[in-house]
């Protein structure tokens, strides 16, 4: 064999894994189709979005917010060209780096489409057409996923697009109409929201960001509507879009089954991600994706029905997430070089990168309730922290779920300032099962963001919140 592990994408999970292997000490292959490492999370998701989120965050600030503070500004304007042009170049930065850790790790790589010729051989296709193969103890698949299309809602690509061409508009739109309020729909619509589009959101469930605690949908609409305008149509079952010049009109059934419709001048359709199992040559090896999904079968150890090939990220089961797809990377290639890894699914965070941002870890109220498990739930707003007052960034609030008997972390739910950043602390103290006293007690430096993490866990201890 000319390698140990052939891993085939080189995303977040793919070059994590890749990576880890070679500090395992096993020689290490990877194959990605695209010129550049770090699939869609760097190039076109998770770190692109996040530069647009931050321009188009800072503009809203100086247009709105800043004479409070007695910074006075005249003919504020945004350089969309520029904004893309700085969101390149952070993918620039991200993918070089991915590259120069290649290297330092002696890890192989090659561009081209990677497929299965049987369990211990890869084919590459290139993009000229040629071929060639090579060898390994284990494949990993880590080829992630793309943006789900409606069968009976074609994508043009100019004006009805999908999260990868509205990472690239050369314009703000007049009216964005964006189908699905999850995470990147609602992530997008905000960026363009406040640059001064007008933005409807048009949802088929009954409330935004839906597999979330409900408490922070409801306040997530309540504080985009106030601050940045955004339209909400919950309840609406999208039947079909048409294009005609600059125009869209997307067509839709209301709660009630009557027909609406709506016409802005780009419409983007965000209703989730398919994993991307194309060309994988599956077949050749017995696999067989899953109908629906396309996600592919693996047990508790993330292999597949194949020995010695394995599976991650988004083309297996579970929350489509980078930290996910990265967590996953590690437990494989440590599993491969015979140690004995673990993941607590229950325990990896979702975030919502709007202002104020959401962020969310373990049991919702939801869940809980549907379970039958007795809990106590304590909350505090950042309206009574200190922090959040001297910021001015006041919308939101703190939720802690504990055990009615044991005092033991079952949930946190925060929607606010820094969320994304807050929601690690309770990571750390649910991977130690702590109790809501626990987090209680601990010192918070004052004043920060993550007092109000601390209140609400005291408010879930016997309502002994000091603040609130």
């Amino acid at each position: 064999m000319q390698y140990d592990v052939i891993v085939i994408g080189s995303g977040p999970g793919g070059y994590v894994a890749a990576i880890r292997c070679a500090q395992l000490g096993l020689k290490t292959a990877v194959i990605e189709k695209y010129s550049t490492f770090g699939g869609t999370c760097l190039n076109v998701g998770c770190i692109p979005s996040k530069a647009l989120l931050d321009t188009s965050e800072h503009y809203h600030n100086a247009a709105h917010n800043f004479a409070d503070h007695g910074i006075n500004l005249s003919n504020l304007k945004i350089d969309i060209k520029k904004m893309i042009a700085r969101k390149n170049d952070v993918i620039a930065q991200n993918t070089a780096g991915i590259t120069f850790l290649f290297k330092k790790n002696k890890i192989d790589s090659f561009e081209g489409v990677g497929s299965f010729v049987d369990k211990n051989t890869i084919k590459i296709t290139k993009s000229d057409g040629t071929t060639e193969e090579i060898k390994g103890k284990n494949v990993i698949v880590a080829t992630g996923s793309k943006p789900t299309a409606l069968p009976f809602l074609p994508i043009d690509k100019k004006r009805i697009i999908t999260s990868t061409e509205a990472l690239n508009l050369n314009e703000v739109p007049k009216h964005l109409i964006v189908i699905g309020g999850g995470v990147i729909g609602l992530e997008l619509g905000s960026v363009y929201a406040r640059l001064g589009a007008k933005v409807s959101v048009i949802e088929y469930a009954k409330s935004i960001i839906s597999t979330m605690d409900g408490g922070l949908g409801k306040e997530l609409q309540r504080v985009l509507k106030k601050s940045l305008g955004m339209e909400f149509f919950l309840g609406h079952k999208v039947t079909g879009a048409s294009v005609k010049g600059k125009n869209v009109t997307v067509t839709a059934e209301d709660t009630k089954g009557a027909s609406v419709s709506f016409e802005g001048d780009y419409c983007i359709v965000s209703v989730g991600r398919i994993a991307y199992t194309k060309d994988l040559g599956l077949e050749n090896i017995g696999i067989t994706a899953e109908e629906r999904s396309n996600k592919i079968p693996v047990n508790d150890h993330l292999e597949t029905a194949v020995a010695g090939v394995y599976a991650i990220g988004d083309v297996v089961k579970g929350a489509m997430l980078a930290h996910k797809a990265e967590d996953e990377g590690i437990y494989v290639a440590e599993r491969i070089a015979g140690q004995k890894p673990h993941i607590d699914y229950n325990l990896i965070p979702g975030v919502v990168y709007t202002w104020p941002e959401v962020a969310s870890v373990g049991k919702t109220e939801e869940q809980l309730k549907e379970a039958g498990k007795k809990y106590k739930a304590g909350s505090f707003s950042f309206k009574a922290s200190g922090r959040a007052k001297a910021s001015g960034d006041t919308d939101g609030f703190v939720k802690v779920l504990a055990d009615i008997e044991t005092d033991e972390v079952l949930g946190v739910h925060i929607i606010g300032p820094r969320a994304a950043d807050i929601i690690a602390e309770a990571v750390v103290a649910m991977e130690y099962r702590a109790s809501a006293e626990d987090i209680g007690r601990i010192c918070h430096a004052h004043p920060t963001y993550t007092e109000a993490l601390k209140e609400a866990a005291l408010a879930a201890t016997a309502n002994r919140a000091i603040h609130a």
